[in-house]
């Protein structure tokens, strides 16, 4: 399976002796049957990139050294052990890049890696990225992690939010070929609205697209569900005994009529009406919002106001609407229950005190962590996979923080503008050598499936597989330095079977657990917790219970995967709220609802950034292979003709773009794809620090689009960065400072 994005599309490789030649689309793979996109072609020359590193590096007199693997988890041992034991977990943070959502180790080793260390200083790529969807989903559900997904080949009305899913191939709706499943909507009569700010590829495919001002997706969705309201067009169905607080969601979108909406939005109040009526006139319809509703300023309350109108419109849990994946490896379902629901804020961050969410806390607090003196600051990290000198704000600051750590270890194949710092560098080996399961992805597929493969070829002689890089990882921070790497799966396959046997609902209640971990099958620990998950999970074996169940043998067996069927209703079973009871209106989403109205009174800001997505890039993971680099220049500054006229700015003229946290220059591209008003830049660039080793990226730099935030603005619900609709002022270069948008 392809590691490069969501799609989690099967290739078939060419391979000469142990190195891939070329890459294509599995035309036998149950659910992507062929499809492959430019990142999936170049799948050979990532795996092959010169610049990956090979050893491990450890820091010595100041400069990082090629090591042996004794050296280094020797080296993370002796760095990390003394600072826990001095000054507590918490001065050990854990940064998770989203890279770790595409391989085994990074689903299986770092919530191991967090019960070791105690830490409560975790940050990852979910706080610029999807949280307000968890944070929405904890709230409605009482499980943040039970996201509906639109049911793309059956519904007849489809409203997307904030997504170019021609360029990104999706986002928390894993569908290979979403393109193409785009287009067979509009075969077949339905219908697709895109709302965004940019007349992307996706909404050049839709039959509406409504050109919204960047941030104002909640009160857009708010007008619609008080349309609803307003007009008696409230159909719940079957879903009216599982739903509670329609009442009080009336009253709460009073004040949010399409005519109070329609100037802050800049769409028209007659628009919102149409929308409105044809989402409850469709036979079936789904609204999916993806990042261009999370990286803005009210982030939570737009996506939970995406599943409020799947539940308002009766869509939410049945077929044509928005479904509850069941994956091969999710735990067995159980009888539907009332449940301890999600809350958040359990603890703070030191400095600015921000919320807990889901265990994490704001990345965008990650520097001032580390750089505020005093008691219980941050004084070594563990990134794994992550690159937040790029993809956080204001990366001048966190690059500054970084440096002044006691002690960092990164995993990751590149010396990159984070990895740089570390004083131990722990190199994965590249996709080809390692074995694949989509563990994140298939909870968030559009069609039950299960696919495994192992590595494709050989590892090279004195590599180390990921998953034992981060077993050995958690054995070196936890003080079983030394200890074979087997025992980390073997404590977590212990432990598993132990509660497996004390449950009744699962499917070995009262077993010997010795006796069933003799059962599991595998070449490696992780392949035996696989085995585990798979025997336990909703279509297992059950450990011999029934003989068509799934099992690591039966994947093994099925090359091209295992069709497991569409996606079905899930109702009440997935709900883990306190009443037992989607709620429509959580406390945490009332009180947030003021925030919203005051929105409706205020002056816009005269020109607002937005980001973009390549379809041959995915954050700043592939912008060293030079297949995925070619032609024009990409980093480049998209601006309407209107906005470029005024402020007098020539098409492929250097302009400095000025924000909040700092300023950055860039090409500008003058186009219709954009709104008036509104600016666009890529994210993931600026591989220009010295120190890395990527001469592919560093040749082609690009800039930081991050840089222009100082990371202040956050999404209070949710943590995350606001990373879209922020205020900028332009300057050509070469002007006089008043000739400034």
């Amino acid at each position: 399976m392809c590691p490069l994005c969501e799609a989690t599309c099967g290739l078939t490789l060419t391979i000469e002796g142990t190195r891939v030649t070329g890459a294509r689309g599995d035309r036998d793979d149950v659910f992507s049957r062929g499809f492959i996109c430019p990142k999936g072609a170049a799948f050979g020359a990532l795996d092959s990139d010169p610049d990956r590193l090979t050893r491990p590096l450890v820091r010595r007199d100041g400069t990082l050294q090629e090591a042996s693997w004794e050296e280094a988890f020797d080296a993370v041992a002796a760095g990390i052990r003394p600072l826990v034991e001095e000054h507590g977990p918490d001065a050990i943070g854990v940064v998770l890049g989203n890279p770790n959502v595409h391989t085994m180790a990074g689903a299986l080793y770092p919530p191991v890696l967090m019960s070791a260390l105690g830490t409560h200083s975790l940050f990852t790529a979910s706080t610029l990225d999807q949280m307000p969807k968890h944070v929405a989903s904890g709230l409605l559900y009482g499980d943040p992690l039970a996201i509906p997904v639109p049911d793309l080949d059956h519904t007849d009305h489809l409203l997307l939010l904030g997504a170019n899913p021609l360029e990104s191939n999706g986002s928390l709706c894993t569908a290979p070929d979403f393109p193409g499943r785009l287009k067979a909507l509009r075969e077949r009569g339905g219908t697709l609205t895109v709302v965004d700010p940019r007349t992307t590829r996706t909404a050049e495919l839709a039959d509406r697209h409504l050109a919204i001002r960047p941030g104002a997706d909640a009160l857009l969705l708010a007008a619609l569900v008080h349309v609803l309201f307003e007009e008696s067009l409230i159909s719940l169905g079957r879903l009216e005994r599982y739903v509670e607080g329609a009442d009080q969601l009336r009253d709460a979108v009073g004040e949010f009529s399409p005519e109070a909406v329609a100037g802050a939005c800049d769409v028209p109040a007659a628009e919102i009406r149409a929308l409105a009526r044809e989402l409850a006139a469709a036979p079936t319809a789904a609204v999916y919002g993806r990042i261009g509703t999370c990286t803005v300023e009210f982030g939570t309350l737009a996506n939970w106001l995406v599943d409020v109108l799947n539940v308002l419109t009766g869509n939410l849990d049945r077929p044509g609407g928005a479904l509850f994946p069941l994956s091969a490896t999710d735990r067995a379902p159980r009888p539907a229950a009332p449940g301890k629901g999600f809350r958040t804020g359990r603890w703070q961050s030191r400095v600015s005190g921000h919320p807990e969410v889901k265990s994490e806390l704001p990345t965008a607090a990650l520097a001032e962590e580390i750089d505020t003196p005093g008691e219980g600051r941050i004084r070594a990290l563990l990134v794994l996979a992550a690159n937040p000198v790029l993809s956080a704000p204001d990366g001048d600051r966190l690059d500054r923080a970084l440096a002044g750590l006691d002690f960092m270890v990164s995993v990751d194949p590149y010396l990159n503008e984070t990895s740089r710092h570390a004083h131990v560098v722990l190199p994965p080996p590249p996709p080809a050598q390692s074995a694949h399961y989509d563990f994140a992805f298939n909870a968030l597929a559009v069609r039950n499936q299960a696919r495994y493969t192992r590595a494709a070829v050989p590892l090279r002689d004195g590599a180390l597989d990921e998953c034992e890089i981060q077993a050995r990882l958690v054995l070196a921070v936890s003080g079983m330095h030394g200890a074979p790497a087997h025992a980390v799966d073997d404590m977590v396959i212990e432990r598993a079977l132990g509660k497996a046997v004390a449950d009744p609902h699962q499917s070995v209640p009262g077993r010997d657990p010795k006796e069933l971990a003799a059962q599991l099958t595998g070449d490696s620990g992780a392949e035996r917790r696989l085995d585990l998950m798979l025997r336990l999970g909703p279509y297992g074996d059950g450990f011999g219970a029934d003989p068509e169940g799934l099992s690591l043998a039966k994947l093994l067996a099925n090359p091209h995967g295992i069709d497991l069927g569409p996606l079905g209703s899930r109702l009440p079973e997935v709900l883990r709220t306190r009443s037992g009871s989607v709620e429509l209106l959580p406390e945490p989403i009332a009180a947030d609802l003021p925030r919203l109205r005051a929105a409706l009174d205020r002056d816009p800001a005269e020109l607002v950034l937005v980001g973009r997505r390549h379809l041959r890039s995915n954050n700043s993971w592939l912008h060293n292979v030079p297949v995925l680099n070619r032609g024009t220049n990409r980093c480049t500054l998209h601006i309407h003709p209107e906005d470029a006229a005024r402020a007098g700015i020539a098409d492929g003229q250097p302009v400095r773009i000025k924000g909040a946290g700092g300023e950055v220059e860039a090409p500008a591209e003058v186009t219709r794809a954009v709104r008036r008003g509104v600016v666009s830049l890529p994210h993931g660039w600026g591989h220009d620090r010295p120190g890395t080793r990527t001469a592919v990226a560093t040749a082609t730099p690009g800039v930081n689009s991050n840089q222009l935030l100082d990371g202040t603005l956050l999404d209070p619900l949710s943590g995350t960065a606001v990373l879209n609709g922020v205020p900028v002022l332009l300057t050509p270069v070469g002007t006089e400072p008043q000739a400034r948008l």
